[in-house]
C-alpha cells in the first residue's frame, strides 16, 4: 500500500547512509522508489487482476513487474530468481517477504483468507519458516489495524509472535542497530517503531532513525501505520509523483477497489 511505498521512498537515500536522528528532510530530490515498491505494486496487480490466486500466478505477476524494473535494488538471490525462466523457492528468510505483503492486509476478508494469501504470495520465493512468518505477522497487523484493533491489541499480538519486541529500546536501537536483511532481525524492529509512534510521520521518522535496512523496515512499519493512523494527504502528494505512470495506475485502482 502507499504507506509501504512512502516508507520505501523516504528510506531510499538513507539505506546505505544511515541517519540516526528523526530530524531529517522527509523527501528530497534524491528520494526514489526501490525494489520494495516494485514488489508491493506487483502484489497489488496480482490481487486486482489475477482470476486465480495461486503460486503460479503470484510468480507471474512478480516476474512481470521486477523484470520491467530490473535495477531497483533487489538482493542477489532474489535477482537470480527473478531472471530464471523456471523459478523455484529458494528457502529465503530475507525481509523481502514482509516488505511486499501489505496489500494482502487490505484484501483479505478474514484471518483465514489472510493466511492463505500471505502464504501463497510468500512461498514462491521466501519459503523458509521465518520468511513466511515475517510476511504473515506484518499482514496480520495491517488487517487488525484496518479492522479497528487498538494499539494494545496490536502490541499483544506482535509480542506473541516476536517476544523480543518487549526488550527493544529505541535509544539503544538508534545507537547500535546494524544492517540486517533477515526477517528475524528486521521485522520485530520495524513493528517496534510503529508501536512506539504517535502518527504516521512519526513512525516513518523513528524507523529511519534506527538505521539499518531502513527503506525496507520503513516499508513494513509504514504499511502498518497507514492502516492504523491513515496518512496526511500532503505526504501522499509528495510520494505519488515519484512513481512511474503504470505504478500510479495500479495504486489508484487498488485504492478505488479496496477502500
Amino acid at each position: 500500500m502507499i504507506g509501504a511505498i512512502i516508507g520505501d521512498i523516504v528510506g531510499s537515500i538513507y539505506e546505505f547512509d544511515n541517519i540516526r536522528t528523526t530530524d531529517f528532510e522527509l523527501f528530497s530530490k534524491r528520494s526514489h522508489y526501490t525494489d520494495d515498491t516494485v514488489c508491493t505494486v506487483a502484489l497489488m496487480d496480482w490481487l486486482l487482476h489475477s482470476e486465480v490466486k495461486d503460486d503460479k500466478t503470484a510468480t507471474e505477476y512478480l516476474h512481470r513487474w521486477v523484470r520491467r524494473y530490473p535495477y531497483a535494488g533487489y538482493g542477489n538471490r532474489f535477482f537470480k530468481w527473478m531472471m530464471s525462466d523456471n523459478p523455484t523457492p529458494y528457502g529465503s528468510y530475507g525481509n523481502g517477504s514482509a516488505m511486499r505483503i501489505s496489500p494482502i492486509g487490505y484484501v483479505a476478508k478474514d484471518l483465514e483468507e489472510l493466511k492463505l494469501l500471505s502464504d501463497t504470495a510468500t512461498e514462491v520465493s521466501h519459503n523458509h519458516p521465518e520468511g513466511m512468518k515475517g510476511a504473515l505477522v506484518v499482514a496480520t497487523l495491517i488487517y487488525m489495524a484496518k479492522h479497528g484493533s487498538d494499539m494494545q491489541s496490536l502490541k499483544d499480538y506482535a509480542i506473541s509472535m516476536y517476544k523480543e519486541i518487549e526488550s527493544l529500546d529505541y535509544e539503544d536501537l538508534r545507537k547500535n542497530y546494524g544492517f540486517y536483511e533477515t526477517c528475524q532481525e528486521s521485522v520485530p524492529q520495524a513493528i517496534y517503531c510503529f508501536l512506539i509512534s504517535n502518527s504516521f510521520e512519526d513512525c516513518i521518522r523513528k524507523t529511519i532513525s534506527i538505521g539499518g535496512d531502513c527503506d525496507t523496515t520503513a516499508a513494513m512499519s509504514g504499511a502498518i501505520a497507514e492502516a492504523y493512523y491513515g496518512i496526511p494527504q500532503s505526504i501522499i502528494d509528495q510520494a505519488i509523483p515519484r512513481l512511474s505512470k503504470e505504478m500510479r495506475t495500479i495504486v489508484e485502482e487498488f485504492y478505488n477497489t479496496y477502500k
